[in-house]
């Protein structure tokens, strides 16, 4: 994909989503599911995402979804708070206070952050895992209003369970299911009960959620080491919703941290543009990152976070560091510098990620779990201390406390980011010099993903896909030595293919939104065999899907 003129440029009047327009198309915008299936509510990854100007994300989604979540509770026996926070795009402001209307109308106890605040979504999570272990007979469970790094015009809504984590495939199938129901049936079912009347109905509790948030950090990361050393760290919050978390830890810890950015603009017209010329708050971006890379030499760390706070990007005075080399890099200080660790616990990872953290767990006595793409696949196993650490390649993670119990069980960009600066503290050395030590000791991989076109047909002959139905058997001059279409952490379906050779591997899955399938592709021999391996990919693939 070819580099945007504008990529790293601040964004102009020209690129910023008129707000009352969006907020408009949210309330006036009426899906049709019968006619329009895009009109229907999908739960990827990460929840239901989609833009009002596209009616996929309007009032009647909203009040769809949280009826679906709310009869889904009842046929659960969930009859506990249910934590609801949002982060800071535009369309997040009313989805917030459309599921308020529901979810009171149904008599739930709904917990929000105080003076109507933003909530990330690692602190929803601290907040269910916390609140379960004390009330096991009323559990709670979280709703987060958030399309994550999405683009300005975007809205999202994800249910996190009483495991505090993303919702499973079963449990998102279902208020999938129930919630296209729903509106096929014009919402007659729905539940609802004025915003105004619900929120002083006194099943509308204001809470402080960031007290015991940021009380609780110190168990899971040495903050006092950081103080001790005077970590000089910068943080550009993105506009996002942690944005009054950090002078609260800064001030609680003595930290040495500067709030570089304190502007929360719903348009995130002080952005700079990503590659593709597009507003979007990716931190793992070095585009979407460039105003924090531009100060790297004013601080010892740089942190930026994406809008709900769930990923991190990494900033040293050597510039962003890659996601999976933090992930390689954070696993193995972690492993050292927890000694109350469960010594059975597993490291996992995604089979997207790179093959150097392998390569450090395997150095280090312990054993990789590789699941599908997806945080939730890490959620039991973190519950259960059974993981140590859970992580994807596109920047989001979350691990155990220092005692070995559950943090919590959605991805963090706080703690993350922390990490980076206690890495420094202990060590000495920047997370981006000890990569450079892993690559001395390992070889330097060379890491990157694609994007091929492909349409509904091919996308979904590619998500069906057998081993047998690969016939190569050599991959860029090498032997193949595994061909997947199922995770072999816990033989859950990849929903595409992973090929393995000795020196590289590549691993092919259909977008859910778009006409394409992403590739991931690594080699540990060079840009030569990366670009063979590229080539020998695509040809692979679009010989069992055409």
């Amino acid at each position: 994909m070819a580099i945007h003129p504008r990529a790293g440029q601040r964004a102009q009047q020209d690129d910023l989503v008129n707000i009352p327009k969006l907020i408009s198309a949210y309330y006036l915008n009426e899906p049709d599911v019968e006619e329009f299936p895009d009109h229907k509510v999908a739960f990827g990854t990460s929840g239901h995402r989609g833009c009002s100007f596209n009616t996929q994300f309007n009032e009647s989604h909203i009040l769809a979804i949280t009826q679906a979540i709310c009869d889904y509770r009842r046929q659960n026996g969930i009859f506990g708070p249910l934590y609801l926070g949002k982060d800071t795009h535009a369309l997040s402001e009313a989805a917030f206070n459309s599921a308020i209307e529901v979810l009171v109308a149904n008599e739930v106890q709904v917990i929000v952050q105080e003076n109507d605040d933003y909530t990330p979504t690692p602190v929803i999570s601290h907040a269910v895992v916390c609140h379960n272990k004390t009330h096991p007979n009323e559990l709670a469970d979280g709703i987060v209003v958030t399309p994550s790094h999405n683009p300005p015009q975007d809205g999202g809504f994800k249910y996190n369970p009483p495991n505090g984590g993303p919702a499973d495939t079963t449990i998102t199938k279902w208020v999938e299911d129930r919630a296209n129901q729903l509106l096929l049936e014009d919402l007659v079912e729905v539940e609802l009960f004025p915003f105004v009347k619900a929120a002083r109905s006194g099943f509308v509790r204001y809470e402080d959620l960031i007290t015991p948030y940021v009380n609780d950090l110190s168990n899971v990361i040495d903050l006092e080491a950081i103080s001790k050393a005077g970590i000089t760290i910068g943080v550009d919050p993105l506009g996002g919703s942690g944005i009054n978390f950090w002078p609260v830890i800064a001030k609680q810890y003595n930290l040495n941290l500067t709030v570089v950015n304190e502007i929360v603009d719903p348009a995130f017209g002080f952005m700079t543009l990503d590659k593709d010329g597009k507003i979007r708050m990716d931190c793992s971006s070095p585009y979407a990152m460039t105003s924090l890379i531009a100060i790297k030499d004013d601080f010892d760390i740089g942190i930026g976070n994406d809008p709900d706070y769930d990923r991190h990007g990494i900033v040293t005075q050597d510039g962003l560091m890659n996601p999976n080399h933090f992930l390689a890099v954070a696993i193995d200080y972690l492993i050292k510098h927890r000694p109350q660790w469960p010594t059975g616990a597993k490291v996992g990872k995604t089979l997207v990620s790179s093959a150097m953290i392998d390569k450090v767990v395997l150095r280090n006595d312990r054993q990789v779990q590789e699941v599908p793409v997806g945080f939730k696949w890490f959620v039991d196993g973190l519950n259960q201390a059974d993981l140590l650490f859970g992580g994807e390649e596109s920047a989001g993670a979350s691990f155990l406390r220092m005692d070995g119990t559950v943090w919590n069980t959605d991805k963090d960009g706080f703690i993350m980011g922390l990490l980076a600066a206690e890495i420094l503290a202990v060590t000495g050395k920047t997370p981006s010099q000890l990569y450079k030590e892993l690559e001395s000791e390992f070889g330097a991989p060379i890491y990157r993903r694609l994007d091929a076109p492909a349409n509904r047909s091919q996308k979904e002959k590619l998500s069906k896909l057998q081993a047998s139905d690969l016939k190569a058997t050599t991959l860029a001059g090498d032997e193949i030595i595994a061909k997947l279409t199922h995770a072999p952490g816990n033989n859950a379906a990849i929903g595409g293919l992973k090929v393995v050779t000795e020196n590289g591997w590549f691993a092919a899955r259909p977008s859910g939104t778009e006409d394409i399938y992403k590739i991931y592709l690594e080699s540990f021999k060079g840009e030569a065999h990366l670009a063979l391996l590229e080539e020998e990919a695509k040809a692979l693939v679009d010989s069992v899907i055409s």
